[in-house]
């Protein structure tokens, strides 16, 4: 089913969005892995930034989509981890998830922070700024293609760190 690209309401979570987030990681990556994962890291209160978990809703109130931002740090220096976004198989195409990355960019903007990591598909996140961590000096802690892991400064004008990212546990990694 296609739908056309259209303005998305988002939000920060809430308490009672904690069932419908677990739901559409579940469903988009058609396993619990992502789902159980984002429930570890809210627990963990290292990592878990309270106004850095976004939803998107459908004009009814269905949550839709969402992406995270824990903190993650890279040699000793704080940073944030954008993982994961995730999207209603059926709402998959419609901007849903960008919307919520968006919103979760502007608000860690606006808490004052500044290089943003992601692992992900290099044909969708250069649209947000995104381009390979290692023009920042910046490396996974294990292998991956230098094109999947990607940064992103909110400041330009601001210092990054460089080295290696130390993820919260809950990636286990």
């Amino acid at each position: 089913m296609s739908h056309p690209t259209r303005a998305w309401s988002t939000r920060p979570e809430t308490s009672a969005d904690v069932t419908a987030i677990h739901a559409i990681n579940s469903a988009a990556f058609e396993r619990p892995a992502e789902a159980d994962l984002v429930d570890a890291l809210r627990a963990d209160t290292s990592a878990w930034i309270d106004g850095l978990s976004f939803v998107t809703e459908a004009e009814d109130g269905t949550l839709v989509g969402y992406a995270l931002f824990t903190r993650c740090h890279v040699d000793g220096h704080p940073a944030l981890a954008l993982a994961p976004c995730s999207v209603l198989p059926e709402f998959q195409g419609t901007g849903a998830g960008s919307a919520a990355i968006r919103a979760g960019l502007e608000a860690a903007r606006a808490l004052g922070e500044n290089l943003v990591l992601v692992l992900g598909h290099a044909d969708f996140y250069p649209r947000f700024g995104f381009t390979p961590a290692s023009g920042f000096g910046v490396r996974a802690p294990f292998e991956v293609p230098d094109e999947a892991m990607m940064a992103l400064s909110l400041d330009p004008s601001r210092a990054t760190p460089r080295g290696t990212i130390r993820y919260p546990d809950a990636f286990g990694v």
